[in-house]
């Protein structure tokens, strides 16, 4: 598992990013949260890292 942060999330869309502590952002999608955990930017999370059609991407996100 990976930790960072998220760094921008819009609820109407569905999507953002996460700045992991390795320095890269990671995309996610609100279907990659665990539990429909609502993410707020700034909040803490853990996640695993998969690649995606467009690169690496974020799933199994929650809280940290």
């Amino acid at each position: 598992m990976e930790t960072g942060k998220v760094k921008f999330y819009n609820k109407e869309k569905k999507y953002g990013f996460i700045t992991g502590d390795d320095g890269k952002d990671y995309f996610f999608h609100t279907s990659g949260v665990s539990n429909e955990l609502y993410v707020q930017d700034g909040d803490k999370v853990e996640f695993k890292v998969v690649d995606g059609d467009r690169g690496q991407k974020a799933v199994d996100i929650s809280p940290a």
